[in-house]
């Protein structure tokens, strides 16, 4: 792996020595310069990928130094070195892009942090920075750069060129309309349109109409001719979101359209040939959804000829700030608000919360940031308490680690107990309506199952 190149900027020859010697032990090239100007000069020469300013020099300090860095759009993270009087200058170098700053006197031990936490976000921001510009390559809002995103990338790819129908797996708010729109923009029906209908917000003997459409005349109210989903999505992609759902009748017609590409509309003896690609989602894990009569076994295999299972955010570590910032920019143009960023600060919070709501989440809550900002530097304050507060167990945790003993060996044990007893008292208040007991219990429906099963309490 090549070695980071860190420059050290200090008027203190001393001071650079000290740092030169942490990093080197660290194993970074180091570079240096006396003040800024000269520091804009290496800069200039060579790959930097890391700098430590002091705050006070001569000729050009540090929060020049970041100011002109960041005209030149030079996005090169930056970490103030103060001292304790002068801690508010650098937090105002925070808000100018600065990543972190460390005070005076330092150990290695807390230079170390900083420099890891700022080429950890550095890494993740220039690891999707071709990301922003998909958006009009024909992602649409489907975007991340993940190992698990790249393979998402891969199997829209290999599916988009043929008829094959889709069937999209993932929790709630994973993005499972965003990969059925990316397989039919991809796709040679691109110029068709794409048609959606969520299966679990509709009705049985409407869905059912609102699917195959209606003749004149074929039921009190249908008083002329109405064209169904199926025949407008003639020649793009129908999406059926939360198949599972759909009335277990409704299935097996839809079964029926699906193997002999024809249809009939309510009230009608006329068949009528379609051509339509069917894409087909669920939050419910199929196998049990089978199991308790959710889907049709014959249908599922119908869908089932490519499947996509797509992660959790959570899951999906290096896209969440690039999804925050698209969302971000995405509402400060919609309210018209610049955009000017998210804090440190703030990327720590947003990539160790639990999102259990997914991106649906992640976008509420930058759509609520942006306008608590006003445009400004999103800060942690920016976020709901909730958020706040997910972190702090985790810092509490890492030191109670330390004092662990052989109990750790039964913790396993314990927290299954702990999930069984919380799951078994949810299904119990909710006399066993599973989707119930999922919000309540604030996990998918199809975790809910998978749970179920391995704790045996169906």
């Amino acid at each position: 792996m090549k070695q980071k190149n860190i420059l050290i900027v200090d008027d203190e020859a001393k001071m650079r020595r000290i740092l030169e010697i942490m990093l080197q032990q660290m194993e970074f090239n180091v570079f240096q310069a006396e003040d800024g100007l000269k520091a804009l000069q290496v800069t200039q020469d060579e790959q930097i990928d890391l700098i430590i300013t002091d705050l006070q020099m001569p000729n050009l300090d540090g929060l020049g130094l970041l100011k002109q860095l960041r005209a030149k759009s030079n996005a090169v993270p930056v970490i103030m070195v103060t001292a304790h009087g002068t801690v508010e200058t650098a937090v105002t170098a925070m808000q100018y892009g600065a990543s972190d700053y460390i005070l005076r006197p330092f150990e290695l031990e807390a230079v170390e942090a900083a420099v890891q936490r700022a080429l950890k976000l550095a890494k993740i921001e220039q690891e999707n920075s071709y990301l922003r510009s998909e958006l009009d390559s024909g992602w649409g809002e489907f975007i991340g750069n993940s190992s698990a995103m790249q393979s998402i990338y891969t199997l829209i790819q290999q599916v988009s060129a043929t008829k094959t129908s889709v069937l999209i797996q993932g929790e709630t708010g994973t993005g499972k309309e965003l990969v059925a729109r990316a397989i039919h923009r991809a796709s040679p029906r691109r110029d068709k349109l794409f048609v959606a209908i969520n299966c679990a917000a509709i009705p049985a003997d409407i869905l059912e109409s609102e699917l195959f459409g209606y003749q004149k005349g074929a039921f009190t109210g249908a008083h002329k001719d109405k064209v169904g989903k199926f025949e407008l999505a003639e020649g793009g992609t129908l999406f059926l979101d939360e198949i599972t759902e759909m009335d277990f009748n409704l299935q097996a017609k839809l079964l029926r359209v699906l193997q002999e590409r024809r249809l009939e509309r309510l009230g009608s003896n006329t068949s009528i040939a379609i051509d339509i690609r069917i894409i087909a989602a669920s939050n419910r894990d199929p196998k049990q959804a089978i199991a308790t009569q959710k889907l049709r076994e014959d249908l599922y295999y119908r869908l089932n000829v490519f499947t996509i299972e797509l992660p959790n955010l959570h899951a999906r570590e290096q896209d969440i700030i690039i999804l925050a910032e698209h969302f971000l920019q995405k509402h400060a143009q919609e309210f018209g608000f610049p955009y000017s960023g998210i804090s440190t600060d703030a990327k720590q919070f947003l990539l160790h919360y639990a999102w259990p709501g997914n991106v649906r989440e992640l976008e509420n809550m930058m759509e609520r940031a942006i306008v608590l900002s006003g445009g400004r530097l999103i800060e942690t304050s920016h976020l709901p308490f909730n958020i706040q507060q997910e972190k702090a167990p985790l810092v509490a945790a890492d030191k109670q680690t330390e004092n662990l003993t052989d109990s750790v060996q039964d913790l396993n044990a314990h927290v299954e107990q702990l999930e069984r007893r919380l799951i078994k008292q949810a299904l119990d208040k909710t006399q066993n309506n599973k989707a119930k007991a999922a919000q309540q219990l604030n996990i998918s429906e199809r975790s809910l199952w998978y749970k179920i099963k391995k704790y045996a309490l169906s």
